[in-house]
């Protein structure tokens, strides 16, 4: 038996603690533990900051269709962008010019082919950086997420649930061309079936889609 108020051990039967006065029947009993004789009790204070079980918040991982939504808006968002690139481009390559130039007798099937390739490859070129720096820079940004993403109220993170760094972005972006080797594009619907919500291309590049609640 134990004094509730300093501690000091009792002996069986005292009415009240000799070191303090305190009435010996709101001592508190000590049970699953083996006490010997004359030795110290270590008396362990609570630390503040513990992390006390069931304390942490419930984490929500976004589903497919969430993503899905996200997903078509940042590609109405890449389209403007990209419009607004194509014309650039053509003003910038000069080749609006130069088809203005040809007159109608001219053989111009020669030039057409020459000016078409060469438009294609370097659009094709621009297309392709353009989208993957949107979606690298964005993910690995302040906001984590691209703005559809972000509309949406969802985060990537990876699997410890911190940000992620411009190379795993990277990956990330270019597991998707994995995903999408995939028949019936079940490399993205696996977003809407496994146990974190992770498709594909999150798992290749360890990382996760979040909700914010």
């Amino acid at each position: 038996m134990y004094c509730s108020k300093c501690g000091n051990s009792l002996a069986e039967g005292t009415p009240f603690c000799m070191s303090c006065g305190q009435s010996a029947h709101t001592g508190v009993s000590v049970t699953g533990a083996v006490a010997t004789a004359g030795a110290p009790v270590m008396v362990v204070p609570l630390v503040s900051g513990v992390m006390v079980a069931g304390s942490v918040g419930r984490i929500s991982y976004a589903g497919f269709w969430l993503r899905f939504v996200a997903h078509l808006i940042d590609t109405f968002i890449l389209g403007i962008l990209f419009l607004l690139a194509l014309l650039a481009f053509i003003l910038l390559s000069g080749i609006g010019a130069a088809l203005s130039n040809l007159h109608s007798g001219e053989d111009i099937s020669d030039i057409v082919a020459l000016f078409g390739l060469g438009f294609l490859a370097g659009f094709g070129i621009l297309v392709f950086c353009g989208v993957w720096l949107y979606y690298a820079f964005s993910e690995s940004s302040d906001w984590q997420a691209t703005p559809g993403k972000k509309m949406l109220g969802l985060r990537v993170t990876n699997l410890e649930l911190q940000p992620i760094s411009f190379a795993r972005a990277t990956g990330r972006y270019f597991g998707k061309l994995v995903s999408g080797l995939i028949p019936f594009a079940i490399g993205y619907i696996m977003a809407g079936f496994t146990e974190k919500r992770q498709a594909l291309h999150d798992m290749l590049a360890g990382c996760l889609v979040l909700r914010n609640d």
